[in-house]
């Protein structure tokens, strides 16, 4: 769900993360938002990116991870798509039997 409400925003060209960024970049430290914390879900700055809390985590430029995620995001919709014609075949092979 997170990573949907994500690749949304991003459609959208909407900010993501914490709360802690406006339009213009980083609420904090009014810097570029410019990587995206992995762990965390969030856009970060440079200065957030070296705190204590992201330091440790996995943090990816804001293209490559546009390109990740719209790449998992269509691998999980095709799943999706070809679960649901398995669905309507059953069911089609199902309402013709009972017939």
């Amino acid at each position: 769900a997170r990573v949907l409400e994500i690749a949304r925003r991003l459609s959208r060209g909407e900010a993501l993360g914490t709360g802690e960024e406006e339009e213009e970049g980083c609420q904090r430290h009014r810097e570029p938002l410019e990587v995206f914390c992995k762990e965390d879900g969030a856009l970060l700055c440079a200065i957030c990116r070296e705190s204590r809390a992201h330091r440790a985590h996995t943090v990816l430029p804001v293209p490559e991870v546009v390109r990740e995620y719209q790449g998992q995001i269509q691998a999980w919709l095709q799943t999706l798509k070809d679960d649901r014609d398995k669905i309507q075949e059953f069911r089609e092979a199902e309402m013709r039997r009972n017939w």
